[in-house]
């Protein structure tokens, strides 16, 4: 992945965030993409925060905008790596979140939400 393909995937992704258009944000991950995040542990029981396949990772996400119908994404940096993108931002609270995405091709194969440390 290029600069210019990182920056490109983070416009979209911000822009179907911010829209609610949760299939616009799928379109970018894999059937068998596995995501984690704090926020998955509190809203889906007994997934312990992993969330395995897309159609699992539709209705965390649903579930989530149905719980935060104020959620709204302001992008800080989207940084490069071989086959990741990390996409930090700041969520709708004010929470710095970042994001670390492979990629197999195009397509987001494993996810990793992490939320700035409360100190």
């Amino acid at each position: 992945m290029n600069d210019r393909q990182a920056q490109q995937f983070g416009d979209t992704w911000l822009a179907a965030w911010n829209s609610h258009d949760l299939e616009g944000v799928l379109a970018h991950f894999s059937d068998q993409v596995t995501f984690s995040s704090p926020v998955a542990s509190r809203i889906v029981d007994g997934s312990d925060g992993v969330i395995r396949g897309k159609e699992a990772l539709r209705a965390y996400w649903r579930e989530g905008l149905k719980r935060y119908p104020d959620l709204h994404f302001e992008l800080v940096g989207t940084y490069v790596g071989i086959d990741t993108v990390v996409l930090n931002y700041r969520n709708q609270n004010g929470t710095l979140v970042s994001e670390v995405l492979r990629f197999d091709g195009t397509l987001v194969i494993e996810g990793h939400g992490a939320y700035l440390a409360e100190m």
